[in-house]
């Protein structure tokens, strides 16, 4: 999109073209990402569409005995078990009963495995300007969560966060285990 195609679409009337030398960033086609939005304790959060499987409305869920507290319990989507995630309890936040706005973003883990998450509500799905996204500030460096945000931008007047799913699965897999993480053996 060129200087004159910006104008006219952001003033609604044709521009006569122009003569004059054009910047390069004005000239370089804008990437945007999908992301789809949620909230969780009344905040604006971003996952990226290619991350989420599937987004789901609030069913009960089948607890498992001595999980981590942020383990919620699982669902049998279509004949696959799904862990679901409290992500209030991950992100260290006060437990929220689900209620009638609750959902649960699916996610691909692997090609075996998928894994829910539990937010207060699932809001749109949104275009982002690449070059809109800022970096994540860095809160502490021996606290891995603070890793769960990849960066941040402003979506109508609110701060909206992008999380990193790949940081926060590794953070809730265990990585001893074998299916999920198969030692090679150096015999």
């Amino acid at each position: 999109m060129d200087i004159d195609e910006i104008q006219e679409e952001l003033t609604g009337k044709p521009q006569p073209p122009s003569n004059e030398v054009k910047s390069k960033r004005l000239t370089e086609k804008i990437e945007y990402d999908q992301y789809v939005t949620c909230v969780i304790n009344d905040e604006l959060f971003a996952v990226d569409t290619m991350k989420v499987k599937e987004v789901l409305k609030y069913i009960p869920l089948t607890p498992v005995p001595g999980s981590k507290e942020y383990v919620s319990g699982l669902i049998n989507l279509r004949g696959n078990v799904v862990t679901v995630i409290d992500t209030r309890l991950l992100f260290s936040l006060s437990y929220k009963s689900p209620c009638e706005e609750t959902n649960i973003i699916v996610i691909d883990f692997s090609e075996n495995e998928m894994i829910g998450f539990l937010v207060d509500d699932v809001d749109e799905v949104v275009n982002v300007a690449q070059v809109h996204i800022e970096s994540a500030p860095s809160f502490s460096s021996d606290d891995f969560k603070s890793n769960f945000v990849q960066g941040v931008t402003y979506y109508k007047n609110n701060l909206l966060v992008m999380l990193d799913f790949d940081k926060i699965l590794l953070y809730i897999t265990p990585e001893d285990d074998p299916e999920i993480f198969p030692t090679t053996s150096t015999n």
